[in-house]
C-alpha cells in the first residue's frame, strides 16, 4: 500500500517517466514481505534501454523492472535505497519521511 505523496507528485513522476527521463518517486509503503521497510523509491523510465543501463550502474538486473500500468520502474528499499539515493543526490526524497 502506497501513501504519503500528493497527486501532483505522482502526476509529475508519470510525466517524466513517459518522456524518457529517469524519474524518482519515494513514498511510504507497507508490505508484509518487507517488515523493516517503511518507504520505497520507484525509479522509472519509459525508455527501457535507458532504465536497464541505469540499473546496471547499481548492479540491478533488468529482470527486476516492474512493468505495472505502463510505467516501467525499479523499486528501491532499505539500505540499498539510501545508498543509491545518496549517490544520485536524491536524498531529499527520503528526508521528508524522516528516514
Amino acid at each position: 500500500m502506497a501513501f504519503g505523496i500528493k497527486r501532483a507528485e505522482l502526476v509529475a513522476w508519470k510525466k517524466k517517466v513517459r518522456s524518457g527521463e529517469i524519474a524518482f518517486l519515494t513514498h511510504y509503503w507497507i508490505d508484509d514481505r518487507f517488515p523493516g521497510a517503511h518507504t520505497v523509491t520507484k525509479v522509472g523510465c519509459a525508455d527501457l534501454n535507458k532504465l536497464i543501463e541505469w540499473g546496471k550502474k547499481y548492479d540491478i538486473p533488468a529482470k527486476y523492472i516492474h512493468h505495472q500500468e505502463g510505467y516501467p520502474h525499479f523499486d528501491l528499499l532499505g539500505d540499498r535505497q539510501v545508498d543509491i539515493l545518496s549517490k544520485e543526490n536524491m536524498l531529499h526524497q527520503l528526508e521528508r519521511f524522516h528516514h
